[in-house]
């Protein structure tokens, strides 16, 4: 497809204050008939022939489990959305969003089989942020409170939906943006992948996105640092490479709140004549 989209991104994650391990987990690949190609953290890649997935998983629990939690997640991403490749070369065309959520609920239950193995690991869990590129569409999904944002035209929204019913008042207008950062239940979450829960229902949306667009993936960890103005101004200014604008936004989430870990990928399309194709 001469004219596929080139995405160009920058991920960084930091480790929170309280504590020396870092449970947030992040990952880019490619996903092609040969299965998940892991890309570096800095990168370019042609939408040509390959579909590119970013994802950001924010793990919770006691001991080592958050860590091993959010790792779990974004490693069966790996392992499962590619398939629609597999599924395609066999002559069948599997529903992207209904493949996001039969992965979802196959790492759900996965999560929850290795917590009951283990005392060490009970109750672990993670949130999950994922944006799934193919070169007609955006695909998108997320549980709790891990964010996508696109800007477009210096205009910025929130993809997703944080799953708090204290967002749930700030987006309907009954609270305003500071009661909703200081409301005590603010990252008391109802959805997230694994914790024991029965079931998960994650968010998903199809979008269409043009050269331009610039999208941010991150865990609540930036939130806590940053208001959505500074935000919205540094995503319209992010430049086609987008490296310095997840450096800027990193290091003033960190030294506005930095208590928890913060993760984030900031990724800018781009028209193919204006990247380099890396495909």
């Amino acid at each position: 497809m001469i004219d596929a989209a080139i995405l160009r991104w920058a991920a960084l994650t930091h480790s929170g204050s309280r504590k020396p391990r870092n449970d947030d987990s992040l990952i880019v690949f490619a996903s092609g008939p040969a299965g998940a190609e892991i890309q570096p953290e800095n990168g370019s890649h042609s939408l040509a022939n390959h579909d590119l997935v970013f994802a950001v998983s924010d793990g919770m629990g006691g001991g080592n489990a958050g860590d091993i939690a959010s790792s779990i997640i974004l490693q069966q991403m790996a392992e499962i959305i590619p398939e629609t490749f597999k599924a395609a070369a066999a002559g069948f065309f599997p529903d992207s969003l209904s493949h996001l959520r039969h992965a979802i609920r196959s790492v759900h239950e996965q999560i929850n089989a290795a917590a009951d193995e283990s005392e060490d690991k009970s109750g672990m869990a993670a949130t999950l942020a994922l944006a799934w590129f193919t070169p007609d569409n955006l695909y998108l999904t997320n549980v709790g409170d891990s964010r996508i944002y696109r800007s477009r035209d210096g205009a910025l929204e929130q993809l997703t939906r944080d799953h708090t019913a204290a967002w749930g008042q700030w987006k309907r207008g009954e609270i305003i943006e500071t009661e909703y950062r200081n409301h005590p239940r603010r990252a008391a979450l109802y959805e997230i992948v694994g914790g024991g829960h029965s079931g998960v229902s994650p968010h998903f949306a199809a979008i269409a996105y043009q050269p331009g667009d610039r999208f941010l993936i991150c865990s609540d960890g930036l939130i806590d640092g940053l208001w959505e103005r500074k935000l919205s101004n540094a995503l319209a200014s992010c430049p086609d490479d987008p490296s310095s604008t997840a450096v800027s936004l990193l290091k003033r989430a960190i030294d506005n709140s930095g208590i928890d870990d913060t993760s984030l990928i900031v990724i800018a399309v781009t028209a193919p004549s204006e990247g380099i194709d890396h495909d």
